[in-house]
């Protein structure tokens, strides 16, 4: 019979989601194992409300607290996606064929803030659109790898079908830098990559500016109101003089 194969592959993300739909918004929970990686996540109308971070063994609230706080158990849920995966694996070795579709994703690259020089920022690579899951993200600063102060979102359901993800890198921008995230999915022939180069107001020169136009404007504001005010005044004193004029010879 020969030696049995790994449970799960390293390459092949299995996912359960559970959708449910209320009035005006769309709740789903989504289960996701592979042999390296492991999900378990709840959200809202595509944002993440709560997760099982697996390396740290406890449950991480992404939202912020503004409301009484909403207790789920975790990780129970997760065993069933274990369960699941162990069924399909063996319906699969049956000859039971099951077509897998691929999508590839699509990357951009932003900052979340407006950039200032020397004052830390975070960039944002989002990949959307993409099917199945797994994707992997990596980030470059001036071409050498990057793998400190990184954060990774869970994979988010969309309403097509396909997922997206947030990778998030902690910077501080200095002129000339260039930051790059790199893409790879089973649906891209080559990874895909995005760079950002540092484009920033340098510190104290856009307030500094502002300030500047402000006062250009008030000033230019004061010299024309007083240009007016001296023509109103030329123009009734020649008023009053004509005035007196004519009375004169009136009389």
């Amino acid at each position: 019979e020969g030696s049995a194969p790994p449970l799960f592959n390293s390459e092949t993300f299995y996912v359960f989601v559970y959708i449910v739909l209320f009035l005006v918004h769309k709740g789903h929970h989504l289960v996701g194992c592979s042999d390296t990686e492991r999900e378990d996540m709840y959200g809202l109308d595509g944002e993440e409300i709560y997760y099982y971070n697996f390396n740290k063994n406890k449950a991480v609230v992404a939202i912020p607290e503004f409301a009484d706080s909403v207790s789920f158990r975790f990780p129970t849920d997760f065993e069933p996606c274990v369960y699941s995966t162990k069924i399909y694996l063996k319906c699969k070795s049956v000859s039971i064929y099951f077509p897998v579709f691929t999508d590839p994703p699509q990357t951009s690259i932003y900052p979340r803030d407006d950039v200032v020089v020397s004052v830390e920022n975070t960039l944002i690579c989002h990949v959307t659109g993409f099917f199945p899951p797994p994707v992997r993200v990596s980030w470059s600063k001036n071409n050498v790898n990057v793998t400190e102060n990184i954060t990774l979102s869970q994979y988010r359901p969309s309403s097509d079908g396909t997922y997206n993800l947030f990778s998030m890198l902690k910077i501080i921008p200095l002129e000339g830098e260039t930051y790059s995230c790199t893409v790879n999915h089973k649906a891209l022939q080559q990874p895909q990559t995005k760079i950002w180069d540092v484009e920033a107001v340098l510190p104290g020169i856009g307030p500094s500016a502002f300030c500047g136009v402000g006062l250009t404007l008030g000033l230019f504001g004061v010299v024309t109101g007083a240009y007016f005010c001296i023509k109103a005044h030329t123009n009734c004193s020649q008023l009053s003089l004509m005035s007196d004029c004519t009375t004169v010879k009136t009389c």
